[in-house]
């Protein structure tokens, strides 16, 4: 494990493997580094240490990463700008889920050190009930974190994500329950990089003038697919891609190639 002190003193635990082009992931909600989760799964894959230097960081809150408060989405870019320092000051950058919303603001944010930016789902929608019940979870969500209920956090996060009430005490049996619990406050990260309505933020992409790529499941939920391309089309230098058979769950074996042939 190495470490990188962020602008605003937080310390951010990362691990370095392969050669090659430097190469950020940025994992999605409570992903960190010990968590066997997708973004882990990709950069312990061969195939990515061949062809790049992978950088796979705890964002801040989680893991081995420290915190400080308080928090705005400008501190989570500029842990990636400290990464980029480490890396030799540009990289090419991916992001999962909502941290490919993150990505997408880091790559608004710092021109010229993005080199070139992947997107894999990243759950906008633009659907009212949709909209709606991501304001209701917001301010739940809000609520709960500020009274120290991470439980309760964490629950309304699963629920939201399709979730049954019922399998709550299922959930809380999990080996990883304890990690995800530790981890609940940074849902509030998550949150805000998605934006108020977690609307396609189509303006802003318009913004993204570097090669990028937005991806989607072909088994995944339809909206998925809605958003990528919309995404796709509002960036000058965007391009869409389905990756068939795969769920929001995307296998490394099969996310590998295509990020190795588009940052290629």
């Amino acid at each position: 494990m190495s470490t990188v002190t962020s602008k605003d003193g937080t310390t951010i635990a990362f691990e370095r493997a392969g050669a090659g082009p430097a190469l950020i992931l940025v994992g999605g909600a409570l992903e960190q580094r010990a968590m066997d989760s997708e973004t882990a799964r990709l950069a312990a894959f061969p195939l990515m240490t061949q062809h790049f230097t992978v950088y796979h960081y705890d964002r801040r809150g989680r893991g081995d990463s420290t915190d400080t408060q308080p928090f705005a989405v400008e501190r989570e870019i500029e842990d990636i700008e400290a990464l980029l320092e480490v890396a030799g000051g540009s990289a090419y950058l991916f992001g999962l889920s909502s941290g490919a919303a993150l990505a997408l603001e880091a790559a608004i944010k710092l021109t010229g050190k993005i080199k070139k930016l992947a997107m894999y789902e990243a759950p906008y929608n633009d659907d009212p009930m949709a909209r709606q019940a991501w304001r209701d979870y917001r301010k739940q969500l809000d609520t709960l974190v500020a009274e120290k209920r991470n439980a309760d956090a964490l629950i309304a996060f699963m629920m939201l994500v399709g979730m049954p009430a019922e399998h709550a005490p299922m959930v809380k049996q999990m080996p990883m329950w304890s990690m995800w619990e530790a981890a609940a406050p940074t849902l509030t990260y998550d949150a805000a990089a998605m934006g108020d309505e977690a609307a396609i933020p189509t303006v802003r992409a318009a913004s993204v003038r570097v090669p990028a790529l937005i991806m989607d499941g072909g088994a995944s939920f339809p909206f998925m697919h809605t958003s990528a391309v919309a995404l796709a089309k509002a960036m000058p230098n965007g391009q869409h891609r389905t990756l068939e058979g795969q769920t929001h769950e995307v296998a490394a074996e099969v996310l590998a190639p295509v990020l190795v042939e588009f940052f290629a």
